[in-house]
């Protein structure tokens, strides 16, 4: 039987997307790609951080039972979590699971052909526990992700996330260590750490958090780089700082939500920092790492931001001067107190200040870029065509040059002399 997959959303669904197909793949299935017609199964990892991640959501449950009305369509993840009663999903598919039990999406499946009647698996997820899954191998040949953490208890006033995903569940250290060993051996040289709210690992831990797992990753012979897919502000303690400073393998790249750069919004989305605090942790990690890339989230139009309020995000974002960074529309969510709060900003004047913020990042992200002309920098190649090779730096800078595909997965130095439109070109030393 033939299997596709199509994943939304984040970098945690990316990871529970691939166990599922390596599941599917143990299990004898083939893998077909999700734009086909001829698969069997088609399974839909979906997301709700947005009205636009509903819609696509919808999209490709529609799309994927008009491909082949005779195949079994499977829903999983945080858009159906909540939608147990929504007939978008009901009608089109046979197969409904949300955040709890993902590991287990192949045995429903096979419970679905033997029974043929519709399953809906959608459980309370409050108190859920952390459904384990291991990878000793990942879709690109270079950087793994290694799923540590799940859910959150931030509560921001705009996040419909805690409601889906549930409290803080961490990942046993042990098997955390284990699996990135098991990646290592099988020639990956680089991990990224993920979670809905990873910073936050180990707090249902005793004795135990996400500053020691990266000083036990430390020591794992073989692994060159360790990435932070994203951490809070406030969850840059001075264990973590200290971690930091004497660690090897942490790279030079960290991404940290800022959200907005307005004291008056972050009270009101219910952000646990002002920016006099943001910027004093940013200029304690640049006083540590001085070429760290910080790059970061920000969304426009919340509620009550004026032109006033959203020319000091602005401003804020240049004086950070940071390396990128993504702008996001306020999304009204329900259930979240930010859907019910007065003086909403229309969708075009969201439209026009996302397009002006994406230029402020994309002057930034330029400069940073070409801070680093005529350096010498270490690539590990991901990709090759045409006698090239594209990979990132530990700064996460894209560099492309000249080199032969046996090259990939190994460390290379290079030296940057051209940019051109957010890539840098460089020689092999």
């Amino acid at each position: 039987m033939k299997v596709a997959i199509y994943t939304l959303g984040c970098k945690v669904n990316t990871y529970e997307s691939e166990y599922a197909l390596n599941e599917f793949i143990k299990n004898g299935y083939e893998v077909t790609d999700f734009s086909n017609d001829d698969a069997d199964v088609y399974l839909i990892n979906t997301c709700t951080v947005t009205n636009t991640s509903d819609q696509k959501s919808r999209k490709m449950i529609r799309q994927a039972r008009k491909k082949n009305d005779h195949a079994i369509v499977a829903v999983m993840g945080c858009f159906s979590q909540i939608r147990d009663n929504d007939n978008a999903i009901l009608d089109y598919v046979d197969v409904v699971i949300g955040n709890n039990d993902k590991s287990k999406i192949v045995d429903l499946i096979e419970e679905y052909k033997k029974n043929k009647k519709k399953i809906l698996n959608i459980k309370d997820i409050s108190n859920s526990s952390f459904d384990d899954m291991e990878l000793d191998s990942f879709k690109t040949r270079t950087r793994a992700l290694v799923k540590i953490e799940d859910g959150c208890e931030n509560f921001c006033s705009y996040c419909i996330i805690p409601y889906v995903r549930g409290k803080v569940r961490s990942k046993n250290p042990k098997k955390v260590i284990d699996e990135v060993k098991k990646l290592v051996s099988n020639g990956y040289k680089e991990v990224v750490l993920t979670g809905i709210h990873t910073g936050h690992y180990g707090s249902d831990l005793k004795d135990y958090d996400f500053s020691d797992l990266l000083g036990e990753l430390e020591k794992i012979d073989g692994l060159d780089r360790i990435r932070i897919s994203s951490i809070e502000i406030t969850e840059l303690n001075d264990k973590f700082l200290s971690v930091l400073k004497n660690s090897k393998k942490i790279v030079n790249h960290i991404h940290i939500p800022l959200q907005a750069g307005s004291d008056e919004i972050l009270k009101k989305m219910n952000r646990k920092y002002d920016t006099k605090y943001f910027l004093d942790k940013i200029n304690k990690i640049r006083k540590i790492r001085p070429d760290m890339a910080v790059t970061t989230d920000v969304i426009v139009g919340f509620p009550s931001e004026d032109e006033k309020l959203f020319n000091e995000t602005i401003n804020f974002v240049k004086t950070v001067s940071f390396a990128g960074g993504h702008v996001f529309p306020f999304s009204s969510r329900n259930k979240t107190p930010a859907s019910k709060m007065a003086n909403q900003v229309t969708k075009e004047e969201k439209h026009k200040r996302c397009k002006k913020l994406i230029s402020v990042f994309d002057e930034l992200e330029e400069a940073y870029y070409k801070k680093h002309l005529q350096k010498e920098v270490i690539v590990i190649p991901e990709v090759y065509a045409d006698g090239y090779l594209t990979g990132h730096t530990d700064n996460y800078l894209k560099v492309k040059f000249e080199g032969c595909k046996e090259l990939i997965g190994n460390e290379v130095k290079v030296k940057l002399y051209e940019y051109e439109d957010k890539i840098l070109i460089g020689k092999i030393l």
